[in-house]
């Protein structure tokens, strides 16, 4: 017999919004201001799921600040934390010993950083929070969004956040609580890439059955701080090539900031095929060639942090709107690729959002769809961003790094030129990051280099400096479908992958003393929430939902 539902209370909103990163809390911004301007009132609240606001932002960051500058035109006034400006623009090509370096001037416009800041946008999404409080935003951090609700009409009607207290073996603990329901006239969904709630209602909807499969990366990151004589603040340094092959897509970023930081990450796009990369290993293996090793030799490493990146760009939006909600940011994936940048997009994302429901609103509307937000996408500065590079990510999936990068430069150049004609049409990208992986038998396994505490660490002492925690005693938020696919399917055929791709020693496959009968462990208190253990899982038989409500990583200055 199934368990009954527990009895909620409710709490009633003209706006729900779930997620406090840029596109969420540029959403509420925006509400509160066009009700403001219209002598009216709009109740709005944020729910985040991280033990405060900004605790789970993690990206690059080097920000375009265009929709800052139209979400709140005095930022600079008002204190926002954008304060080194890009000074030197480097583009490098990697060889195990050497580099080239391309000249600026041959890349298209696009690439150019000038008027941009480096960023801690933790740091840019704490203070939009306080903006958003001081105009009646009610914010709710430590609040995991859990399951949507829906009305009788199949429209989402809200959600349920807050509930704490069950224990590992699905029983209620004495501090159990049932949690509320949060129900707005409109729905939200700001919870980044991957988002739990995200996928159900885009199952739901149907909302991405006429698009191309979303394409992934994950972006490994650490924060240095060097010594005085090695720190060039407003520099930023863009490298593709070793120690990855020409077959495996990927490229690292590199940002001086403020007093001698300096921000050294990777990203490796999850399209790749051999079973036995390591993202987290290659990470740090790139920190030990000399062009890297000389900015951050004889610094100290001050925090870590993984977070998977949306690729898939123009082709792989879905419907932004549907009955009761929409989709914003990264929960739409709105990334330029090339650029490395979807900050901007994304805050604008929830601008228009909120202009679409504002207007619904004013005319005693709720709960259906907001089609003015899908229509003004398409007119959007968004649109056209992303439709400039839509090729690229194809062409490096199908030419490889460096052909693909020729190929695809010629094509963001004509693109610039022609309006947005390409001679090679829409591109697409065929089958899902998953999809992609070879079996184990086609590869043979990589020796990376072992971690020397100095340069390059492991996963563990890694995962501390990312201040994560959970509570122990929950249900695993790290969810099998099938719990015997991973020793039965994942390592025999592709030498269970999870230990590898998983940047936070989460997955292990352990063994008896005689080094049989494998099993495979979940060590959930590591995660740090990149989700790419839901995207790059060969079986799709892992499913990340949320834990309780405050846990994960607290990522401070990332």
């Amino acid at each position: 017999m199934a368990e009954e539902a527990p009895e909620r209370e409710a709490m009633e909103y003209d706006v729900v919004i779930v997620g406090a990163g840029p596109a969420g809390l540029s959403a509420a911004i925006r509400l509160k201001q066009l009700a403001a301007a219209a002598g009216s009132e709009v109740s709005v609240a944020v729910l985040e799921k991280g033990a405060e606001v900004g605790a789970h932002i993690l990206s690059g960051a080097v920000i375009d600040p265009c929709s800052l500058n139209e979400l709140i035109p005095d930022w600079k006034e008002r204190g926002a934390p954008l304060e080194t400006l890009v000074a030197d623009d480097q583009f490098k090509i990697l060889g195990p010993a050497g580099a080239a370096s391309l000249p600026m001037f041959l890349m298209p416009p696009l690439f150019s950083n000038h008027g941009n800041y480096i960023v801690s946008l933790s740091n840019v999404t704490k203070w939009l929070a306080a903006q958003a409080e001081e105009l009646g935003v009610e914010i709710y951090p430590g609040m995991a969004a859990s399951e949507p609700v829906f009305d009788e009409s199949g429209a989402l009607k809200g959600v349920v956040a807050g509930v704490f207290g069950i224990g590992k073996d699905g029983h209620k603990k004495p501090d159990y609580q049932p949690g509320m329901e949060l129900h707005g006239k409109y729905v939200f969904i700001a919870e980044g890439v991957r988002g739990s709630l995200a996928k159900v209602l885009m199952s739901k909807y149907g909302l991405a059955d006429k698009s191309q499969p979303q394409k992934f990366g994950i972006g490994i990151k650490e924060l240095w701080e060097v010594p005085k004589e090695q720190h060039k603040p407003g520099l930023v340094l863009h490298t593709v090539g070793w120690p990855l092959d020409d077959k495996t897509g990927g490229g690292s970023f590199m940002y001086h900031f403020g007093d001698r930081q300096v921000y050294v990450g990777y990203v490796v796009h999850l399209n790749y095929k051999n079973p036995y990369i390591s993202p987290f290993d290659v990470f740090q293996q790139h920190k030990l060639h000399p062009e890297i090793r000389t900015h951050i030799e004889g610094g100290k490493r001050l925090a870590y942090g993984a977070r998977a990146i949306t690729e898939g760009g123009f082709q792989s939006v879905p419907r932004l709107a549907f009955p009761g909600g929409a989709l914003i940011g990264c929960s739409a994936g709105f990334v330029n690729v090339p650029r490395i940048k979807g900050s901007h997009n994304a805050m604008k994302s929830g601008m228009l959002a909120a202009q679409a429901a504002f207007e619904a609103l004013k005319h005693g509307r709720q709960r259906d769809t907001l089609e003015a937000y899908d229509e003004s996408y398409l007119d959007s500065s968004i649109r056209k961003d992303l439709f400039g590079v839509r090729n690229a990510k194809p062409m490096l999936t199908r030419f490889g790094t460096f052909w693909g990068g020729v190929v695809g430069m010629f094509d963001m150049w004509t693109t610039t030129m022609l309006g947005g004609f390409s001679f090679f049409g829409t591109l697409k990208h065929g089958k899902a990051d998953y999809a992609s992986l070879d079996k184990a038998k086609k590869h043979t396994p990589i020796a990376y280099p072992k971690a020397d505490g100095v340069l390059t660490f492991d996963k563990l002492s890694s995962v501390y400096l990312s201040n994560t925690n959970h509570e122990e005693d929950q249900p695993s938020h790290l969810t099998l479908k099938d719990p015997t696919i991973p020793i039965r399917v994942n390592l025999p055929e592709y030498a269970e992958p999870a230990t590898r791709y998983c940047p936070a020693g989460v997955y292990e496959v352990l063994y008896d003393e005689a080094g049989g009968n494998p099993r495979f462990q979940i060590n959930a208190q590591n995660c740090v929430h990149c989700k790419t253990c839901d995207i790059k899982d060969p079986s799709q038989n892992i499913n990340w939902v949320t834990p309780e409500g405050g846990g994960g990583p607290n990522y401070a200055n990332m």
